[in-house]
């Protein structure tokens, strides 16, 4: 996978948090997200695979943030973002931003755009004050997506994902599958677990989405390159955050009753149909089997 040099990226897209949230203050009520649902790309790492913020519902105390600032001139026209995880992050937001603002234009409908926090330790948000724990998630609440860009060694480390430039896009992709989800009226609260949930069927819709765009990655023109072993990459990336795996890894056994997102090889099937269909009306992951 290879992005386009000589600068152009919409660095407002991005809002760069690093270095700043401490470690949380835990207490009773206050801040408590009970009720809010979060849409996690990948469960709690320590936890399993809990569909929203789960043993987070008693924080009370939300830590002083960093001045938001701008990924400035570290992305201009004199770096090469290949070599730069933070730059191809941003690359890839503004692809797939792009993909989605045509589309929806495409269909008479308007697309508001989702900014992506970059965030270590922890950082307040509309669904509440979150910590690099929950990994990359998207908030209802105010429409951004949030990351520590930890999580890929993460998910190299522990969960055995290949990594790679793809699979990191695969992640940002997964996530603006939810803000697709959300602008479209579909995005389904995750009550309940289960197999065929709604909470497994809504993941596996934005995993499809992801493969949609992922068709149409290059012809955004952010990138130039886009070859089988990159995809291979992304279909690694969503088996290792299967429910089963995840609670393989963690667990020690699998439970299909308290999934939230979906097997391994569903994951795998959903993003792989996005990809081959090329069209979000390919994704209906609510009728039928999975």
């Amino acid at each position: 996978m290879r992005f386009r040099t000589g600068g152009g990226l919409d660095q407002s897209q991005v809002e760069d948090r690093r270095g700043g949230g401490g470690p949380l203050v835990l207490g009773g009520g206050g801040l408590g997200l009970a009720g809010i649902v979060v849409y996690l790309l990948f469960a709690l790492l320590g936890g399993g695979s809990a569909g929203t913020y789960g043993g987070l519902d008693n924080l009370t105390v939300a830590q002083p943030q960093a001045p938001s600032q701008s990924l400035g001139t570290e992305c201009g026209a004199n770096v090469d973002i290949n070599t730069r995880q933070d730059c191809r992050v941003l690359a890839d937001v503004n692809s797939i931003q792009k993909y989605w603002s045509g589309y929806f234009a495409a269909h008479g409908k308007k697309y508001a755009q989702a900014k992506t926090v970059f965030f270590t330790g922890s950082t307040a948000t509309g669904c509440g004050t979150a910590s690099t724990d929950v990994g990359p998630f998207y908030c209802p609440a105010d429409k951004h997506v949030y990351i520590d860009l930890g999580f890929y060694q993460e998910l190299h480390d522990r969960f055995g994902a290949q990594g790679g430039p793809f699979a990191e896009a695969y992640v940002i992709a997964h996530e603006y599958g939810h803000h697709a989800q959300d602008l479209f009226g579909d995005l389904h609260p995750g009550n309940g677990t289960g197999a065929t949930s709604a909470s497994v069927r809504t993941e596996l819709q934005a995993d499809c989405y992801a493969g949609v765009w992922a068709r149409h990655a290059v012809a955004t023109g952010y990138i130039t390159e886009l070859t089988q072993q990159d995809v291979a990459e992304g279909l690694d990336a969503a088996a290792a955050v299967g429910d089963d795996r995840i609670q393989s890894e963690t667990q020690g056994q699998v439970n299909p009753e308290t999934w939230t997102h979906g097997s391994s090889a569903e994951r795998q099937k959903w993003f792989k149909t996005g990809y081959q269909r090329g069209e979000p009306t390919g994704c209906d992951t609510f009728s039928g089997a999975l």
